[in-house]
C-alpha cells in the first residue's frame, strides 16, 4: 500500500531529482510522503535535512535516517539549511507539503544549479522568477505518481536495501474508529494510518 501511494511518490520524485549519495537534500514536510523520502534518500546515501513544525514528526525523521532536523516555527529554514551547508544550500530539495511558505523555502534553500521538486498536493506558491529561479540556474520539478515499472523499481530498491517501510504505519484503526482516526491525523503528529476490517 505504501509503494502505490506515499512511498512511491517519494521514490519517483527522488528519481526525477537524480539524487546522489554525495549530495545533501532538504525535505520539507515529514508526513507520510516526506518520511518516505527521508528513509529512501538516507538509503541512497544522501545527507538528509528534514523540516517539519511537528516535534513528533521531526523525531520520526531522525529515526528514519535524517542527519539534521529543523523546526520552521523557531528557525528560518533557508538560513538553517545554508548554515548546515557552508552557506551554499542543499543540492536538492523536496517539498511534500501544501504550504506556500514551505514550497518557497524549498526553492530558496536549494543551491545554485540545484533542483527542487514539489510533490505536495494543493495550495499555491509565488516565486520571484528572476532571483529565485533564473539567476540561480535552478531546475524546478513537479511530481505526483509514476508507472507500474517505476513502482516495481521502488519495491526492488526497498527490498534490496532492507528499508522498513512498515514503520511508516504508526496507527491502525477499525472502521468504527474513523472519527478518532481523522481527528488524530488532522493534528499532523503521526506517520501513516490504515483502516483494517473488523
Amino acid at each position: 500500500a505504501a509503494i502505490s501511494c506515499g512511498t512511491g511518490t517519494a521514490y519517483g520524485a527522488l528519481a526525477r531529482l537524480d539524487l546522489r549519495g554525495d549530495e545533501t537534500i532538504a525535505i520539507f514536510g515529514q508526513g507520510p510522503v516526506g518520511l518516505s523520502a527521508t528513509q529512501l534518500a538516507h538509503a541512497m546515501g544522501a545527507r538528509v535535512i528534514a523540516i517539519d513544525p511537528s516535534a513528533p514528526r521531526r523525531e520520526m525523521a531522525l529515526a528514519r535516517g535524517a542527519d539534521a532536523v529543523i523546526d520552521p516555527q523557531s528557525d528560518d529554514p533557508v538560513e538553517a539549511i545554508k548554515a548546515l551547508t557552508h552557506g551554499e544550500g542543499a543540492h536538492k530539495s523536496l517539498d511534500a507539503t501544501s504550504s506556500p511558505e514551505a514550497r518557497r523555502n524549498a526553492v530558496r534553500a536549494t543551491r545554485r544549479f540545484g533542483t527542487a521538486a514539489l510533490v505536495g498536493v494543493g495550495g499555491d506558491v509565488t516565486l520571484k522568477v528572476l532571483p529565485d529561479l533564473i539567476q540561480r540556474q535552478l531546475t524546478l520539478v513537479g511530481h505526483q505518481t509514476f508507472s507500474k515499472n517505476g513502482q516495481a523499481d521502488c519495491a526492488r530498491f526497498i527490498v534490496e536495501r532492507r528499508i522498513d517501510i512498515d514503520s511508516l504505519f504508526t496507527h491502525k484503526w477499525r472502521l468504527d474508529q474513523a472519527e478518532e482516526a481523522y481527528r488524530l491525523f488532522d493534528e499532523q503528529k503521526t506517520g501513516k494510518g490504515v483502516f483494517q476490517p473488523a
